[in-house]
């Protein structure tokens, strides 16, 4: 070889050394930030959990507002694979809970990291699919992100497991930090990106948002207001400076892989500040903190330097408490059949990674209408019906409330959603909100289909609940109960109401 034959090769080894170390910046994630995405996946799910907990009669067991006879109907295969449809009564389904909330904490301790995280997939799937008419698109993000932060080490630091696992370099913090790049890593952060550039091509496909009218709109519709929705200001500047804002954020989302270093980590940050704005003004469940907590991953290390440096009192007190209390002494991570079979599928992970992440761009690009669907694909599902669409390509043009009203033996009514006493004759500027946002969904998703068979339930158990409020206010039996949709157009005023239905309740 000569010696420009070994300048060349050189030459080409640093450019290929280079190209690696670039895409290894972008596309792989710090270990720490896997921790806190791990420690955040745990939190999220247990307040998921607490709020679904208020409803659990009504949204997931035989006596409330869809017993499974209904899911049945609506949602077959559903039925069939849901854990939570096996039992209608509500311990069966407390008991769910209960092994839920004990995965979801094992998670965000790090505890049996993958054994818990798959554990949790399984339960907040069956969940969902015990009740679909009650999620939103934070719904379906929460299991993506479970299901490729199976394909992570989740565990690798701040972990019981890490503990466990005392002497690696890894768990106990000494040594280079590195990242974890692969196909696993490229799948969580590309899955993020892709919700983002989604919804950014649906917005701007429509005429609101490079109007800079979208986020007045939203405000406009009561239903959605959270805690300070209502106590935004109505000034047009500024909520259109707001809508500029946010879909120059979206638009701006491939720099979250396409950067690296500060770059990134203010974009991130920006989303993150933007997300958490939205928790506060907007009645959206927990659409707001999976999203939080979908960003997490893209901060670089420097940013991790300084919170473990901050946090590192706390977190040797914590690895001191788990190696006296936790971990017996001799004990290993690795060892029993749990580990053999870790060690066994472990291999696999990076393909399937692979595999998910072609499936996932492909999808999304049918989705969009960018990629021609195949036969195949459509003749068992249409890709256009699960885009990631939030108020685009414009936000609702309608605040949709609704009355839910019964009449006592003594004649008089009181609101079978709230239980607070109502006019005799209730007006349709007498319409209300909803408890929550699960209540807004479900009902909102009925009054644009009002099919009997989830009509008849959902009656039969405001009956029921009615009953509650009027024996606890001493309003004697309630005879019945009706139910209506009350649309109200934001731009002219104009009111349409829609009965959903009507029902006499058992006595007593």
């Amino acid at each position: 070889m000569t010696t420009a034959d070994a300048a060349g090769a050189d030459a080409g080894s640093r450019a290929v050394s280079r190209l690696r170390a670039a895409l290894r910046r972008r596309l792989g994630i710090d270990p720490r930030a896997l921790a806190a995405f791990r420690i955040a996946l745990g939190v999220v799910l247990l307040v998921d959990l607490a709020l679904r907990a208020r409803n659990l009669g009504a949204f997931y067991t035989d006596a409330g507002a869809l017993p499974r006879a209904a899911l049945a109907e609506a949602y077959p295969l559903a039925a069939r694979l849901s854990l939570h449809a096996v039992s209608g009564e509500s311990w069966a389904v407390s008991l769910l809970f209960l092994l839920a909330a004990v995965a979801a904490a094992a998670l965000a301790i790090g505890y049996r990291t993958r054994l818990a995280t798959a554990v949790s997939l399984a339960l907040l799937a069956s969940l969902q699919a015990r009740n679909p008419f009650v999620l939103n698109a934070g719904d379906t993000l929460l299991v993506y992100l479970l299901g490729a932060g199976l394909l992570c080490p989740l565990g690798a630091r701040w972990s019981v497991d890490a503990v466990r696992r005392r002497g690696s370099s890894e768990s106990t913090g000494t040594g280079a930090v590195d990242r974890v790049a692969g196909p696993a890593s490229a799948l969580l952060l590309t899955l993020v990106v892709v919700v983002y550039v989604s919804n950014a091509v649906v917005k701007l496909r429509g005429t609101t948002w490079p109007a800079g009218e979208a986020v007045e709109r939203v405000f406009r519709l009561t239903y959605l207001h959270g805690p300070l929705g209502g106590l935004v200001p109505e000034w047009p500047a500024l909520l259109s400076a707001a809508t500029y804002g946010w879909l120059a954020l979206v638009v701006a989302s491939p720099l979250l892989v396409a950067a690296a270093g500060r770059v990134r980590a203010a974009l991130a940050g920006a989303l993150f500040a933007a997300h958490l704005s939205m928790a506060f003004t907007l009645q959206i469940g927990v659409f707001s903190v999976i999203s939080v907590t979908a960003l997490v991953p893209f901060f670089p290390p420097f940013v991790w330097d300084r919170i473990e440096g901050a946090a590192a009192p706390a977190a040797d007190r914590f690895g001191d408490y788990t190696a006296r209390r936790l971990v017996p002494e001799g004990t290993s991570n690795g060892g029993g059949s749990v580990g053999g079979i870790r060690d066994r599928i472990a291999p696999a992970a990076p393909v399937v990674a692979a595999v998910l992440l072609v499936a996932l761009v492909a999808w999304n690009g049918m989705a969009l209408g960018l990629v021609e669907t195949p036969e195949a694909v459509a003749s068992v599902s249409d890709p256009t019906e699960s885009g990631w669409d939030m108020f685009a390509p414009r936000p609702p043009a309608t605040d949709a409330l609704v009355m839910a009203t019964a009449t006592t033996a003594d004649g008089d009514r009181i609101d079978a959603l709230y239980g607070d006493r109502v006019a005799r004759d209730r007006p349709p500027s007498d319409a209300r909100a909803y408890p929550t946002a699960r209540w807004r969904k479900f009902l909102t998703l009925l009054a644009d289909d009002p099919d009997p068979d989830r009509v008849d339930p959902l009656l039969a158990h405001l009956c029921d609940r009615a009953a509650g409020f009027a024996a606890a206010g001493d309003g004697g039996s309630v005879r019945s109960v009706s139910v209506s949709a009350v649309d109200v157009d934001v731009e002219t005023g104009e009111t349409r109401v829609d009965e959903l239905g009507t029902r006499p309740c058992p006595e007593s």
